[in-house]
């Protein structure tokens, strides 16, 4: 079961290796700044989608056709009052965030496409994450692991930063980078099924 993933995250290609696809990577290079009061949802959305657009075009322009097997691509946006919080400038950006997130909930939105034979489809999932009211020497801890350096929000869920939530109202693949469920969903639209034997 073949596919074309459009992301550089290494979290996105493990989760769909897990289900069995043989994900190859194509590029796909645009500009993420948020616009002006664009909302956290919106604004992953059309990450999501101008990805997509980015990755067909420079397939189509290096291979003189249009991809023959689905392309996937997808964002995920931590949000929290509103406010998109997203990868880490350096160590003391990664404070101000994790600090931003002690002790209350935040949303973790992400969006996916998936382009085949000319026809997009698209999903998004939010889910609610409360992290524990977390102590100075327990931020300065996980900072001082690298875990937090390249992950929108600080934090990756399915390492050091697990023992941080304290409950997750929605998807843990999700919060990861590609909720299953409903990318499985897309994919079966595209005639594609992780438990086709």
């Amino acid at each position: 079961m073949d596919l074309f993933l459009a992301s550089g995250s290494p979290r996105r290609l493990q989760l769909l290796q897990q289900l069995g696809f043989q994900a190859q990577k194509i590029s796909s290079d645009i500009d993420e700044t948020p616009h002006d009061n664009e909302d956290a949802q919106a604004y992953t959305e059309r990450m999501a989608w101008q990805k997509s657009e980015q990755a067909l075009e420079l397939f189509t322009q290096a291979h003189g056709q249009a991809p023959a097997i689905p392309v996937l691509t997808a964002d995920t946006s931590v949000a929290v009052d509103g406010q998109i919080l997203g990868k880490p400038n350096d160590r003391q950006d990664a404070y101000q965030m994790l600090k931003q997130l002690s002790g209350r909930s935040h949303q973790v939105i992400s969006a996916v496409v998936v382009w085949h034979q000319g026809t997009r489809h698209r999903t998004t999932q939010i889910s609610d994450v409360t992290f524990k009211t977390l102590s100075d020497a327990e931020i300065y801890a996980y900072l001082a692991s690298g875990e937090a350096d390249d992950k929108a929000g600080a934090y990756g869920i399915q390492g050091l930063a697990a023992v941080f939530i304290s409950h997750l109202d929605g998807s843990f693949s999700g919060v990861m980078g590609l909720p299953l469920f409903e990318t499985t969903q897309l994919l079966q639209l595209c005639h594609l099924n992780c438990l086709d034997i």
